[in-house]
């Protein structure tokens, strides 16, 4: 089974708001950058989707090391948050809806189709690869909603 690692990232102005998100996959020395815009979203969202995205990119099953610095999508994880969602049909502890599911179903799915080892890292700190992601993001952002000097 091939090794990859994956380094993500999302990004959200005023959240909501337009927001961006970006990964990076490494396999064997050789880096490929993703990186996309929507134009009303959260940032929680925009961190779900930069790992759903990254994942999507595998051609075959994989071992996929994910460094994230998004509590919110690792400790899903690690902290088995997502078992209990789905014990309560995809609802919180305060029985609310579990916001984003369908996103979080599909990186189920494929958590579920590759062998995932997931790391939390420090955001905004010494990770270069997670720093790299949110700049990507981040310029997703600015490049999608730029307008001209006029007010164009």
């Amino acid at each position: 089974m091939k090794s990859v690692t994956m380094y993500t990232d999302g990004a959200c102005s005023y959240n909501p708001g337009p927001g961006g998100w970006a990964c990076i996959l490494e396999y064997k020395g050789k880096e490929k950058e993703f990186s996309g815009f929507e134009a009303e979203t959260t940032n929680n969202k925009m961190e779900l989707l930069a790992v759903v995205e990254g994942l999507r990119k595998l051609k075959e099953v994989c071992c996929v090391d994910i460094y994230s610095d998004s509590a919110y999508v690792v400790n899903a994880f690690l902290q088995d948050w997502i078992s209990g969602w789905i014990a309560m049909n995809w609802k919180t502890a305060n029985k609310k809806p579990v916001a984003n599911v369908e996103l979080w179903q599909e990186l189920l799915a494929l958590t579920n189709k590759h062998k995932v080892v997931w790391h939390k890292v420090k955001g905004h700190s010494d990770n270069e690869k997670n720093n790299r992601c949110d700049f990507l993001a981040r310029s997703q952002i600015e490049k999608n909603t730029i307008t001209n000097n006029d007010g164009q």
